[in-house]
């Protein structure tokens, strides 16, 4: 199954947009323009399916439904999220619709919730039994096992959803940041443990897989493998150097770019569901950056499965390879309005730039400058 549309209304910075999905989406804008937003809508999904979540916790997390709800709603009060699935010649749609009481207890409450399977209506609420009891309305069918046994296959999907910002420092010194860890570790403080919790024989093969791709971009490097040290879980690498022998390290030598490096191509390897990345060129030379998505494609192709990734990026590096068709990138330009949202290839301007030999990032990046005002603006 992948996620072939995704539609949010009111949702944080989108007003109205819905964006087709291929098996990877390069989401491009500038700072404060949804980019990170636009993958919470997905990790929202993912929080209200997965076990101890819930539609109020996957809210609450979130500081509730006004704190998520679009600056710029005006008539419609409610924040709705709408996917489209396919599997094989299985098409499915989810569409959520949530709105806020306006007297009592100000409850945020299930407005619609409504599920099609090739075109057919399989859930329709609010039902008989949801009017009669308001508090139903409170929860989703879709993270109740009583209720979703029909669509069971979107729930599986939504729960191996996997979100991934790699903040080296948590993982060099996890236990110098103390506090409650965050649910599924998004910035990757307990990726060690994670690794070392990995079958030998699967940890063994990704490790060799990271190491052959990893040359490719730090050619000093080899030898990649998992250590313990009284307990605690390392990765060890030899750096090769005037020394017959070159010498040892492990994570907290390593340089910040290498070790988000390893955590990105780890996860590609690591599960089938889709993937959200965040700006994996931070810390990276250009030089590494522009080879990003090959070593992305290297380790896709060992896998049975090409996994859905969605990629938020600045980088015009990152999106210098020619071959990056624009049906992959999405543009986001923000508006008094709300930020809208635009496939590159819709627009005819870019294409003639690229023919005439400019590469996807050195067209598009300067697009979504809001210091600069150009011909090739996103109306």
């Amino acid at each position: 199954m992948k996620i072939t549309k995704i539609a949010l209304k009111n949702w944080k910075n989108f007003s109205d947009i819905a964006v087709n999905v291929d098996s990877r989406l390069f989401i491009v804008g500038a700072n404060a323009s949804g980019k990170s937003n636009f993958l919470d809508a997905l990790r929202f999904m993912r929080d209200i399916v997965k076990h101890g979540g819930g539609l109020q916790y996957a809210l609450s997390q979130r500081g509730g439904l006004k704190k998520i709800r679009c600056l710029s709603a005006r008539a419609n009060p409610g924040v709705g999220i709408k996917l489209e699935f396919s599997e094989e010649k299985e098409k499915w749609v989810y569409d959520l619709n949530i709105v806020q009481q306006q007297t009592g207890s100000h409850k945020s409450l299930i407005q619609s919730e409504i599920i099609t399977k090739n075109g057919k209506i399989i859930l329709n609420r609010p039902i008989k039994d949801d009017r009669d009891d308001e508090e139903r309305l409170t929860q989703t069918h879709l993270e109740q096992i009583t209720t979703n046994k029909e669509f069971r296959e979107i729930v599986h999907y939504l729960e191996t959803i996997q979100y991934l910002h790699l903040v080296p420092q948590l993982l060099k010194f996890p236990d110098a940041f103390s506090g409650q860890d965050l649910p599924d570790d998004p910035f990757g403080k307990g990726f060690l443990q994670k690794v070392a919790k990995t079958p030998e024989k699967t940890r063994q093969r990704r490790l060799s897989q990271i190491e052959q791709v990893l040359q490719q971009a730090v050619p000093q490097l080899e030898n990649l493998v998992y250590k313990e040290d009284v307990g605690h879980p390392h990765l060890e690498v030899t750096y090769k150097h005037w020394r017959a022998k070159g010498a040892k390290q492990n994570e907290i030598q390593l340089s910040d770019g290498t070790l988000r490096l390893i955590g990105f191509l780890w996860v590609l390897l690591d599960g089938q569901g889709l993937l959200l990345l965040e700006e994996p060129e931070l810390s990276l030379h250009p030089g590494i950056v522009d080879k990003i998505p090959e070593l992305m494609y290297s380790v896709q192709r060992s896998k049975k499965q090409i996994r859905q990734i969605l990629i938020t990026t600045h980088s015009s590096e990152l999106l210098s390879d020619k071959g990056i068709p624009l049906s992959d990138i999405l543009l986001l330009q923000p508006d008094i309005e709300g930020t809208r949202a635009v496939m590159a290839n819709t627009k005819e301007n870019i294409e003639i730039l690229l023919e005439g030999g400019m590469t996807p990032g050195e067209v598009v990046i300067p697009i979504t400058d809001p210091r600069i005002s150009t011909g090739l603006s996103l109306e």
